[in-house]
């Protein structure tokens, strides 16, 4: 069974080889039963001498996919920022409330954006115009239309 992306089992680029089940070794498949034991150990060495090419071609792969995906990504996130005077909600998850359960308020705020601190950090203020630990996620912000644009 393949388990990654690059089409090989991890078994296959350890060693160079499919593994045999001991299902197949007990019962007589045409894998097992047609063995011809000195072939079998000179395609053994064939493959060792091949598994590092087999492993770089499998890390090139990899690595071709993980761009692909990466692309994909790229193209359908949006970024946010806010500047100083934007008013925000904050996720109630991210500043760590009181759980109400189920019915609680998922979102909290009004917020003022105070300072930009840079790589979606922010400075927020309250309406009492305590200042709140800085806000290192921008995903646990959203923009409050209400208060001003």
């Amino acid at each position: 069974m393949i388990k990654s992306t690059n089409g090989e089992t991890p078994f296959s680029l350890t060693y160079g080889t499919e593994a045999v089940i001991l299902v197949e070794i007990g019962m007589p498949t045409l894998r097992t039963a047609e063995v011809d034991m000195i072939k079998n150990n000179e395609d053994l060495e064939i493959n060792l001498d091949l598994l590092e090419e087999k492993r770089e071609q499998a890390a090139i792969q990899e690595a071709r996919s993980k761009a692909k995906m990466e692309k994909y990504y790229n193209a359908k996130v949006r970024s946010t920022s806010f500047r100083p005077g934007d008013f925000v909600y904050q996720n109630n998850k991210a500043s760590h409330a009181e759980d109400g359960g189920k019915l609680r308020p998922k979102w909290e705020g009004p917020y003022e954006v105070t300072e930009a601190l840079g790589r979606g950090a922010y400075k927020l203020r309250d309406c009492n115009g305590n200042t709140l630990p800085p806000t290192w996620n921008v995903c646990n912000l959203k923009k409050c239309y209400m208060h001003g644009m």
